[in-house]
């Protein structure tokens, strides 16, 4: 995608919508959705070596890079991406920042790095010059029981710059994660929170409205938004996800549209039966009780506001 063409679609785009007034206003907008949710990665181990531990057995599919992606999601509708560092790559954010200079009007990132490390708040400053909005994590990077995964020194340390640079923790954490992550959330209320694939509830085939509870009870603290996707990880893992409607339901419902951002998880999301559409789908033809209002939060205004926000 040249920045060319993105710059034409982005500032033509309405104008030819003003000109064609029969089109349906929903057509009009379907040119500027955002995936807040994407892993990319590129088959060179060379230039791009993988962590300690990773294999090329490890990368599947063995290849998912931008221009894979521009397959999937121009069709869709989807202009602007949040990428996601990949595990295979550990703390080196190298291949993803690199995306993110070479299509800057597109992609914006979500980096890792080591919660245990010398100097975590110096590194978030650093990032935030390349265009990392915030970091994934997760109980594993703390080395500590999931009931304290947040304890660690380096965490109060991050959730205190991210606050100082609006810069999100982005939580890859099951239900069994919120009870420490509703503690720390309450004792730095500035830091901006998100919590990616609906907390994994139901990726083991069951919703429990236990768990349900738990996630939605998040929502007393503002600042804490919510990734609705990753679909064919969840409840029956079958499109056309209808099974998933009264979860979503109960959520958004909870935190509000505007605080809840629609995710792909791509490339997990475009393997076997499984499609970017039918994700996107979901979300603009099959969820009844979305207004129009909610959707274009859901699909755009919410990740706009806060990943491409001045």
């Amino acid at each position: 995608m040249s920045r060319h063409w993105l710059l034409i679609c982005l500032v033509a785009g309405p104008l030819l919508a003003q000109a064609t007034p029969n089109t349906h206003a929903q057509d009009r907008k379907t040119m500027n959705y955002i995936d807040a949710h994407v892993h990319v990665w590129t088959p060179d181990t060379t230039r791009y070596p993988l962590a300690l531990g990773y294999t090329k057995e490890n990368m599947k599919p063995g290849s998912f890079t931008p221009e894979d992606l521009f397959k999937h999601c121009e069709p869709a509708g989807v202009r602007r991406i949040n990428l996601i560092q990949i595990s295979f790559y550990g703390f080196d954010n190298s291949y993803m920042l690199d995306m993110i200079a070479k299509h800057p009007e597109v992609f914006v990132g979500t980096a890792v790095i080591d919660p245990l490390g010398k100097d975590p708040a110096g590194q978030m400053s650093e990032l935030a010059k390349k265009g990392v909005r915030a970091f994934r994590i997760h109980p594993k990077l703390s080395q500590q029981p999931v009931e304290k995964w947040l304890q660690p020194e380096g965490y109060r340390k991050m959730f205190e710059a991210g606050a100082r640079n609006n810069q999100a923790m982005s939580c890859l954490i099951g239900p069994d994660g919120l009870p420490e992550l509703d503690r720390i959330c309450a004792a730095f209320p500035d830091t901006p929170v998100i919590i990616d694939h609906l907390a994994r509830i139901g990726a083991d085939g069951v919703i429990l409205d236990a768990d349900v509870d738990r996630l939605c009870a998040m929502a007393k603290h503002k600042k804490v938004l919510l990734k609705v996707g990753a679909f064919y990880a969840l409840g029956k893992k079958k499109p056309p996800y209808d099974d998933l409607a009264p979860l979503i339901k109960k959520v958004v419902t909870a935190f509000g549209p505007k605080r809840c951002m629609w995710e792909s998880d791509g490339p997990f999301q475009v393997d076997g039966e499984h499609t970017y559409q039918a994700s996107v789908d979901l979300i603009l033809r099959r969820l009844d009780f979305l207004r129009a209002e909610d959707k274009e939060w859901l699909m755009r205004k919410t990740a706009e506001e806060f990943f491409f926000g001045k």
